[in-house]
């Protein structure tokens, strides 16, 4: 397991602010990690930290055995990053603006031509390589975002809230360019995202609040520890159903037409149907999500 972040005992104020309150976490090489927290938490404080953007206060990062604030220039070469907010010429077209990026990092001549050419065609954007930024589609945009972050060939791409204003199928469609860079190219994806479900796809997951850690683990993980599953029954007798679950003692919710059960694991549910198998007429049993696991974790919605 290599770890390709290490971040320590990180600190950041602003005057009398604690934005980032010493956090201790890794991520690992080659894999989808996210980063999540609400507005205000400190992520992007803590994600420009690590990009060298913003000095720490205190505390260590290595970024692929280098360090920030020591090897600045080093740990540049090695990320892409793709901004919430567009940072490409909307006037220029797409070859012109992802050139322009390369040249940045010493790319010239036959080199820097193959890899605008490789950074394009990865994405799926060659055919519009002539047309102006500023009049693509937002999906076609995006693409090109991505390639202007991997004109250089990063071990790790950043993706601050890389879907934000997509719809649907364009975000899916994103999402596949994502994932196979990620598996043709074993890089490491460090994520930020207010979609909780593109946070469930990730191998790793930490949550920030108030400048610290307020969980982390994996999906799967986050969900059985903090988000709610539920047992709904639809009865055949819905008071005969409500006496049996006063009897024993357990807790429901009244619904129109349904019982809801809060339940702690979804295997819990066997015990309850097996008492009033007789009186059901139909049930599911619905595990928490994303959503429901980072409102049980900081109390409150993402707030978009």
């Amino acid at each position: 397991m290599n770890k390709i972040v290490q971040v320590t005992s990180l600190k950041k104020s602003y005057k009398d602010v604690h934005a980032v309150k010493g956090l201790d976490f890794y991520v690992e090489e080659g894999k989808l990690f996210a980063f999540l927290g609400p507005n205000g938490a400190g992520k992007s404080t803590t994600i420009d930290m690590i990009c060298t953007y913003l000095r720490p206060d205190s505390g260590k990062i290595l970024l692929d055995g280098s360090e920030v604030g020591k090897n600045d220039d080093e740990i540049r070469r090695k990320i892409g990053i793709v901004f919430q907010d567009s940072v490409l010429d909307p006037i220029l077209t797409v070859r012109e603006n992802v050139t322009i990026r390369g040249s940045m990092y010493g790319l010239h001549g036959k080199e820097l031509k193959e890899a605008v050419e490789n950074a394009c065609e990865v994405v799926g954007m060659t055919d519009f390589m002539k047309r102006p930024y500023g009049k693509l589609s937002g999906g076609q945009r995006r693409r090109v975002d991505i390639a202007r972050a991997l004109v250089n060939t990063p071990k790790i791409l950043f993706l601050d809230e890389p879907t934000t204003g997509l719809d649907p199928q364009t975000r899916v469609n994103v999402w596949n360019t994502i994932s196979d860079l990620q598996k043709q190219n074993n890089m490491t994806i460090f994520l930020t995202t207010h979609y909780m479900e593109e946070a469930s796809d990730a191998d790793y997951v930490v949550v920030i609040d108030d400048g610290k850690i307020a969980a982390k683990g994996t999906p799967a993980q986050l969900k059985e520890k903090y988000a709610g599953n539920y047992l709904y029954i639809v009865p055949k007798n819905k008071d005969s159903l409500l006496n049996t679950l006063k009897k024993n003692k357990i807790t429901y919710k009244q619904n129109i037409d349904t019982i809801s059960i809060p339940i702690v694991h979804t295997v819990d549910s066997l015990e309850i149907l097996d008492k009033v198998r007789e009186n059901i007429d139909s049930f599911e049993v619905i595990k928490g999500t994303m959503d429901d696991a980072f409102i049980g974790i900081t109390g409150k919605e993402i707030r978009r």
